[in-house]
């Protein structure tokens, strides 16, 4: 019996030494799954559900309103290229992409790029977007 608890507590510490590995690789395909879930929003201009991957902080303090859902609503994503996850001190992920939008009345396109910042929400378990959604009309 005792034997069999010595290996029991062996096993179990060893485990607990992989845990945390276990854990990063587990928020890594988080990251991965919301990541690829408001590429796919984005290039299919769909922003409502894009906005839905927010913060919800940063929703609360910036409330989309419906004439800015409107200004949405006319563009249609025509690119949108990621660059690489690049991870701050902070345990932030950024990550740059550059988006081509036509405005869908006057058909003019242009290019931006938008730094994404990813924050890990260890209570609900998640990553969440905290840019907001690009603003395809700053300086204008």
């Amino acid at each position: 019996m005792r034997t069999f608890l010595l290996l029991l507590l062996a096993a179990l510490s060893a485990s607990l030494a992989v845990a945390p590995d276990a854990m990063a690789q587990r928020r890594s395909v988080k990251l991965d799954q919301v990541q690829a879930a408001w590429s796919s929003s984005v290039r299919w201009s769909d922003f409502e559900a894009a906005w839905q991957l927010v913060d919800p902080e940063v929703r609360a303090g910036q409330p989309l309103t419906e004439l800015e859902l409107e200004r949405y609503r006319q563009l249609q994503v025509s690119s949108y290229r990621e660059g690489g996850n690049g991870e701050l001190d902070d345990g932030t992920v950024v990550r740059t992409v550059e988006i081509g939008v036509v405005n869908r009345h006057t058909q003019a396109e242009r290019t931006m790029r938008f730094q994404e910042r990813w924050r890990w929400d260890k209570k609900s378990k998640r990553w969440w977007q905290m840019a907001g959604l690009p603003d395809f009309w700053e300086g204008k």
